[in-house]
């Protein structure tokens, strides 16, 4: 009876440098280090730069309850942003408004002697005053009647002021109905502030209406 061939095992043989596969696992593991490098190297590039968490107008004083700190990358030849680097610093206020959820540009903020605008605070009904809050934007609008009008005439409304930005809004006074006043803190342009006051201490009625988009849109 022959006996059937036995198979003789190969031995195996060490990968060689001409070896496809090895070739192809190396050139794979290159290409993963050199694309994580970039992408910490990308992610390094970003700064802090801080945001304005409401609106912020002409005239507030710059601190950290109205702003937030975010990481960006800034593209080359774009305008400096306030840098959360390093801490505020004191005595800065907004030159500039700048709505909620935009970046505060370096530009937009300074010392207070760069300040053109003045804190004025005037009385308003209080039921027109329930829509106001500090940031925002307002027309200012002067009725008084005419001098030498018979008593009980139609007091006219004329425009004073646009795109006035709040301070704040301090409380009612008591009273009903149109008897109940409110005080509002208004930055007023220094050119302003003597024509406004006298319109007041005459008599006029001082009325502040909303104006947001349009005032913001304007001066940004």
């Amino acid at each position: 009876m022959s006996q059937l061939p036995t198979p003789t095992a190969k031995r195996l043989r060490r990968p060689s440098w001409r070896d496809s596969r090895l070739l192809a696992g190396v050139l794979l593991v290159l290409l993963a280090a050199t694309l994580g490098a970039r992408l910490v190297a990308s992610m390094d590039d970003r700064v802090p730069v801080y945001m304005a968490t409401r609106n912020l107008v002409v005239g507030d004083r710059v601190d950290e309850t109205a702003l937030t700190r975010v990481d960006v990358r800034l593209a080359d030849g774009v305008a400096p942003y306030l840098s959360a680097s390093a801490p505020l610093v004191p005595g800065q206020f907004v030159l500039r408004d700048v709505r909620a959820g935009e970046l505060v540009p370096q530009v937009a903020v300074g010392p207070g002697d760069t300040l053109d605008v003045q804190l004025v605070t005037v009385s308003v009904e209080a039921v027109s005053a329930t829509a106001l809050q500090a940031g925002a934007l307002v027309d200012v609008f002067l009725s008084d009647v005419p001098a030498g009008s018979e008593h009980g005439a139609k007091p006219t409304a004329r425009r004073a002021l646009e795109g006035v930005g709040i301070a704040a809004v301090l409380g009612a006074s008591n009273g009903l109905g149109s008897a109940a006043r409110t005080s509002v803190q208004l930055y007023v342009p220094r050119g302003e502030v003597q024509r406004l006051i006298e319109a007041v201490d005459g008599g006029a009625k001082v009325t502040l209406v909303p104006a947001p988009g349009r005032a913001l849109a304007a001066r940004s």
